[in-house]
C-alpha cells in the first residue's frame, strides 16, 4: 500500500499543474458547500437565540396566525379581538398552564427631564409576564398583582430605555414620562439583545390595564402569552386552550376557529424551510461542480494511463497482477480528488473565518463537514477513476511494451 502510494503520490508531483487545474471542479464545488453550510450554521445559531426570547413552552394566543399568508391575513382581520377577560377565563379553566399575561403593545414617546425617545415599545402586561418571557430584572422589581388590580402608572423600563435617559443615574423611584403621563419606575430589566430586528431592550413595561386607560381598549388587539406548566405538556397545555379558547369564543363544533395558537416551532418551521431551499441550491451547484470536476479526474486519468503505457507493460511483465494494476490508478484518482477537496475545504474555512470576525454571524463549518469531504474523495475517485483504472488493468502486456 506504501509503495501504491509512493508512486500515485511521484505521478501526480510530475504533472502538478495539469493535477492543480484537474482539482479545480471538485475545489469549486465543496468551496461552495461548505461556505453555504458555515453561513446557514451561523444563521441557524443566530436564530436559534433569538427566538429563544419566545420560549419552547410558551403559547402565544392571537386573532392571527404567525406567516400564514396574505388571504389568511386578511381573513383574521375580520375576526373579534379579545377582551382582556380572555387571561381570567383561561386562567380559571385551564391545569397545564402555570403562568399567563396579556401582552398588549402600543409605540409611545418617553421622556425624562430634557432627554426622550421616540417609538418605545411600550407593552401592557401582567405580573407573570417576566416569568413567561425568560427575562431578569436587574434593579428593583417587576410588575405586581397589586399594579395590575389598581392600573397604577408603574413602568420597568429596559436596559436601552435606562442607557439613554438615565445614563449614570440610579432610575428607581424617579418619574419619567409616557406619551405626556407620569410614571414611576420601579424596575430594570437585564440586557436581552434583539430578536428578527427588534430591539428588546428598547421596551417599557406597564401594567396592562393602565395601557388601556391611556390608549383606549376599542378596536385593539390582545395577545394572551402563556407558559405550560411543564416543558413536556406543551401539547397537552395547546389542546386545552384551543377548548377553552372555544367556549370563549362561543363556536358551535362545526365552526373553525376564529383565533390562532402560535408557538416558537411555527417559526423554526418557517425559518427550516427557507435556508432548506438554500441548502438545495449549494447542494445543486456544488454536485455539478463536482460531476465538472470528476469527468476533469477521468480525462486526465485516461491521458496518464495513455502516456503510461510503457510502464504498465514493464509492471506487468515483473508479475504485476491486473487487481494491483487498477489499485494504483484509483489511488491516483482518490488522490487527486483529495487535493481537491483540501483545496476547498481550505478555501471555505478561510472564508468562514472572514465572515465571522468581520461580520456578526457566527459562520462556522460544522465537524460533519469532514466526513462529507473523505466521502467525496471517495465517490468521486473511485466512479471517476474506475474506468482509467479498469483500461489500465486490461492492457496487453507484450502490446504496452511495444507503445512509444
Amino acid at each position: 500500500m506504501i509503495e501504491v502510494l509512493r508512486i500515485a503520490g511521484s505521478a501526480l508531483w510530475a504533472h502538478k499543474f495539469r493535477a492543480f487545474l484537474t482539482t479545480l471542479g471538485i475545489a469549486i464545488g465543496i468551496f461552495t458547500v461548505g461556505v453555504v453550510m458555515a453561513i446557514i450554521e451561523g444563521l441557524n445559531q443566530s436564530f436559534a437565540d433569538q427566538i429563544s426570547h419566545l420560549g419552547s413552552d410558551v403559547l402565544y394566543v392571537d386573532k392571527r396566525a404567525w406567516f400564514q399568508g396574505r388571504d389568511s391575513w386578511i381573513n383574521a382581520r375580520q375576526r373579534k379581538n379579545f377582551g382582556i377577560d380572555a387571561v381570567e377565563y383561561i386562567s380559571a379553566r385551564s391545569e397545564y398552564v402555570s403562568h399567563i399575561s396579556p401582552r398588549i403593545f402600543q409605540r409611545a414617546s418617553v421622556k425624562y427631564r430634557d432627554k426622550s425617545l421616540e417609538r418605545v415599545a411600550v407593552m401592557g402586561v401582567h405580573s407573570d409576564m417576566v416569568v413567561i418571557a425568560g427575562q431578569e430584572v436587574e434593579l428593583g422589581r417587576f410588575l405586581s398583582t397589586i399594579d395590575t388590580q389598581h392600573r397604577k402608572n408603574v413602568v420597568v423600563i429596559g436596559a436601552a430605555v435606562r442607557e439613554n435617559l438615565f445614563e449614570n443615574i440610579d432610575p428607581i423611584g424617579r418619574r419619567m414620562s409616557i406619551n405626556g403621563r407620569k410614571f414611576l419606575v420601579i424596575g430594570v430589566l437585564e440586557e436581552q439583545g434583539s430578536m428578527l430586528g427588534r430591539n428588546l431592550d428598547n421596551m417599557a413595561y406597564v401594567p396592562a390595564e393602565t395601557l388601556l386607560k391611556m390608549f383606549g381598549s376599542r378596536r385593539r388587539n390582545i395577545t394572551i402569552a402563556l407558559k405550560a406548566s411543564e416543558p413536556y405538556l406543551v401539547e397537552e397545555a395547546k389542546e386545552e386552550v384551543e377548548g377553552i379558547m372555544r367556549r370563549y369564543r362561543k363556536l358551535r363544533p362545526n365552526q373553525p376557529n376564529d383565533f390562532a395558537i402560535n408557538q416558537q416551532s411555527s417559526l423554526q418551521e418557517l425559518y427550516d424551510n427557507a435556508t432548506g431551499m438554500l441548502w438545495m441550491v449549494a447542494v445543486g451547484i456544488g454536485s455539478i461542480a463536482l460531476i465538472v470536476g470528476g469527468v476533469g479526474v477521468m480525462n486526465i486519468m485516461l491521458v496518464t494511463v495513455t502516456e503510461r503505457t510503457s510502464e504498465i507493460g514493464i509492471r506487468k511483465s515483473l508479475g504485476a497482477t491486473r487487481s494491483t494494476i487498477r489499485w494504483q490508478f484509483l489511488v491516483e484518482s482518490m488522490a487527486v480528488s483529495a487535493l481537491g477537496v483540501l483545496i476547498g475545504f481550505l478555501s471555505a474555512y478561510w472564508v468562514a473565518d472572514f465572515i465571522q470576525k468581520s461580520t456578526p454571524l457566527a459562520a462556522r463549518i460544522p465537524p460533519t463537514w469532514l466526513g462529507l469531504g473523505i466521502g467525496v474523495v471517495v465517490v468521486v475517485g473511485l466512479i471517476f477513476g474506475l474506468w482509467p483504472a479498469t483500461k489500465a488493468a486490461r492492457l496487453d502486456p507484450i502490446e504496452a511494451l511495444r507503445y512509444e
